[in-house]
């Protein structure tokens, strides 16, 4: 199958229309967020789309996109492979009243002056979403074992005195 460079920007209206599907590849090296947000990644995401509308004549699009990473496990500092696959749905909205009138099956996502969608930002945002928070190998995978990890020893805080203890003794005179 032949790759195709997905265009940046996209009119959702016209191609809700038109009834579009999209299927091919940004390139990583466009998406710098990303890039940054791991340690290593392939050289592009595939990506497909599909523009609709639905029952209530509303614009949407859905679609996937994957992508293959390398992460660094925060446990032993050693680079894991890690395969990102998303699944977005989105209708394009203008101004806050419209936003608040679509319904909770569609993420909304704001249209430029020219009512157009900027696709590409919109993968890398879901993308960079869908990494851990903390990246970590499987324990069985990880270099640092049970036996390996250590923990700090809490002291008991020491007691000390109340500072109303002085009222009560003006109390007792």
């Amino acid at each position: 199958m032949v790759k195709v460079k997905l265009p940046q920007l996209i009119d959702p209206q016209k191609s809700a229309m038109k009834r579009s599907t999209y299927v091919g590849i940004y390139s990583t090296a466009l998406m710098e967020r990303f890039v940054g947000s791991v340690a290593a990644c392939s050289e592009e995401v595939s990506v497909d789309v599909k523009f609709s509308k639905d029952a209530q004549s509303l614009t949407y699009f859905q679609g996937t996109a994957n992508a293959q990473v390398d992460l660094l496990c925060q446990r032993c500092n050693h680079e894991f492979p890690h395969s990102i696959s998303i699944e977005y749905c989105f209708s394009p909205v203008q101004g806050q009243e419209a936003e608040e009138e679509l319904p909770e099956a569609y993420e909304p996502v704001e249209v430029n002056d020219h009512g157009e969608v900027d696709l590409l930002q919109l993968i890398e945002d879901e993308l960079i979403l869908s990494l851990p928070i903390v990246a970590l190998h499987a324990e069985e995978d990880c270099r640092v074992g049970k036996d390996d990890m250590t923990f700090g020893v809490i002291e008991p805080e020491q007691e000390r005195k109340n500072p109303f203890a002085v009222l009560k003794e003006l109390k007792r005179d």
